[in-house]
């Protein structure tokens, strides 16, 4: 029996989805035995870093989250890695690459409140509690006067303070809800077009060593191409903007007749609001340059 040993973080959801492409490979692969190896990542051991801190991390605040995992994969103790792709830095360590994007998940996000509170009479005064500079600049525009409530923690933990009644709503992932299997938990899906997702939301990302076909080869049966093309889009808007995990960046790619929409948003570290951008690309080969040139226009103060 082949055996192919699989990275992720230990998180609940982490191990949510890296459980999902596991059963997934085994069943496209008779024979095959997926072996789990949970790696703790700085981001599990300190949490998220500084604006700051980022600034001086080579690659940035998103290194926290993926870095022992890519070491892990580089010493060969492990054969592929399982990332939430939102978690990934715009450039890859050197030797390592993207085997497989499996289908995307929603990428929307979604709201969470309070019986009786909604998205349409969410109000100035209310509280919205996010750990995501991205939501709270796009809240504080869409939402006048909302009071931004940081928030950290796993799922449950965030559901425990919102029934605690420490504020009055709150935005997570619809992805990573229904990867959770959270159908006790109500909520409400956001307007993409209004509240623009984070690049890659609600995709995952397997990785593998760039001298390793024969891993790549069987990762490759789980590749999407409508989803590779959309957050390959989004990549590298993130990566024009020079964009980190901490950043307020956003970019919704979607395929269209002929080509591909982008929607993205961006605001410099301390902004209080950002700009929003969009376009088409109609030719694939041209994407880094038609990503540069949002990029230009998002960033241009």
């Amino acid at each position: 029996m082949a055996v192919l040993k699989m990275g992720t973080r230990g998180s609940a959801l982490a191990l949510a989805q890296s459980g999902q492409v596991a059963r997934a490979l085994e069943a496209l692969h008779r024979g095959l035995k997926v072996e789990s190896i949970v790696v703790v990542t700085s981001g599990d051991l300190f949490g998220a870093p500084s604006p700051e801190e980022a600034r001086n991390l080579a690659q940035g605040a998103k290194g926290y989250w993926v870095k022992e995992i890519e070491q892990a994969l580089l010493d060969r103790t492990i054969d592929f890695a399982v990332h939430s792709a939102k978690d990934l830095p715009s450039a890859l360590v050197p030797g390592l690459a993207i085997a497989a994007y499996p289908e995307r998940e929603d990428p929307r996000d979604a709201l969470v409140a309070k019986p009786g509170l909604n998205w349409a009479n969410l109000a100035a005064g209310a509280r919205v509690a996010t750990s995501s500079l991205r939501r709270a600049l796009l809240l504080r525009e869409l939402k006048p006067g909302v009071e931004i409530i940081p928030l950290r923690g796993n799922v449950d933990t965030r559901l425990g303070k919102l029934a605690a009644g420490e504020f009055d709503a709150m935005v997570l992932a619809v992805a990573g809800l229904k990867r959770l299997g959270r159908k006790d938990v109500s909520w409400e899906a956001l307007d993409p077009d209004a509240v623009l997702p984070a690049p890659a939301q609600g995709a995952l990302a397997l990785e593998a060593r760039g001298d390793r076909a024969d891993v790549a080869r069987l990762l490759a049966a789980l590749d999407h191409a409508p989803t590779r093309a959309c957050v390959e889009l989004e990549r590298a808007f993130l990566a024009a903007v020079g964009g980190s995990c901490g950043s307020p960046v956003a970019a919704h790619a979607r395929l269209t007749d002929g080509g591909l929409s982008l929607s993205a948003f961006f605001a410099r570290d301390g902004e209080s609001a950002g700009r929003r951008v969009g376009g088409r690309l109609t030719e694939p080969a041209k994407r880094d340059a038609f990503a540069a040139e949002l990029a230009a226009r998002a960033t241009a103060r």
